[in-house]
């Protein structure tokens, strides 16, 4: 990889050819936030734009397993060229760093891989790059909140109040930097038995949106839990890239329709208005 320089750029600085940045993130882990980020990439690719998809965490990079991806990326004339897979460009530590190695770094070194991936990445021209973070609200999280001109972020939760009482942290977080909220998803809102109709609510009902409600956040929709689902991101194949034609993507494709929508209402995105420590 090129050489990294730690200097940080203007939060509004845009990064060229790259129209609009949106942020997946969550307040913990284990709530499917990497699918999430993932087959909403798929469904803005299935809706006719031109998408990347950056893998912000470092520490637990799985979009090369979900993309079903083994390549390594090469440069050309110190610009790193990202891998391509179903229309998506895609950048990931899991592509430089494979295996089951665990990286063992502090800030500044994630602040410096987290610059290469925004500006050393020959990313072309994006109509959005689509960046899954890390779960919490850590040096990640406002490495890249400092430096890159994020238009809006899609905070992932499931129904349970353990996961609930963390989102409500993560659109605090980014209500504090001054960061625009495209809206909340509720994933693995209910799991609807094979070969029946009936439905059962695995983790409770209703959470995501009774907490989008009260705290003035869009609702963009729920993601059943499904197994299927489950195999498409195991097996390299996830289900939105199917478009609409699999009633499996159906609501990934909602959320990515609703997120269109809600970035052309916001316009461009405000600048961040913090300082790290604060």
């Amino acid at each position: 990889m090129p050489q990294t320089h730690h200097s940080a750029p203007n939060p509004t600085q845009k990064i060229p050819g790259i129209a609009h940045i949106i942020a997946v993130g969550s307040g913990k882990g284990g709530v499917g936030k990497t699918t999430v980020a993932a087959n909403l990439a798929l469904g803005l690719v299935a809706l006719g734009h031109r998408v990347g998809l950056m893998d912000a965490d470092v520490y637990g990079p799985n979009i090369p397993l979900m993309m079903g991806i083994n390549d390594r990326p090469h440069t050309v004339a110190e610009r790193i060229q990202p891998i391509e897979q179903y229309n998506l460009k895609l950048m990931s530590m899991g592509f430089i760093s494979p295996g089951d190695k665990p990286l063992v770094w502090r800030g500044p070194m994630l602040h410096g891989v987290i610059q290469q991936f925004l500006r050393q990445v020959e990313w072309g021209e994006l109509d959005y790059l689509v960046i899954d973070l890390p779960p919490g609200t850590g040096d990640v999280q406002l490495t890249l909140m400092q430096t890159a001109p994020i238009s809006g972020a899609v905070i992932v939760t499931t129904p349970s109040d353990l996961s609930l009482e963390d989102a409500r942290k993560a659109v605090n977080m980014f209500r504090q930097v001054n960061v625009p909220l495209l809206g909340l998803v509720e994933n693995m809102s209910y799991l609807v038995v094979p070969g029946t109709d009936q439905r059962i609510d695995v983790f409770g009902t209703g959470g995501g949106k009774r907490t989008a409600a009260a705290m003035s956040v869009p609702y963009l929709g729920e993601v059943p839990l499904d197994p299927e689902i489950r195999k498409g991101g195991d097996s390299g194949r996830p289900v939105g890239i199917y478009g609409d034609g699999d009633p499996r993507a159906i609501p990934f494709m909602q959320i990515a329709r609703i997120a269109v929508e809600r970035m052309e209402q916001m316009g461009e995105p405000k600048s961040p208005s913090f300082s790290v420590g604060e």
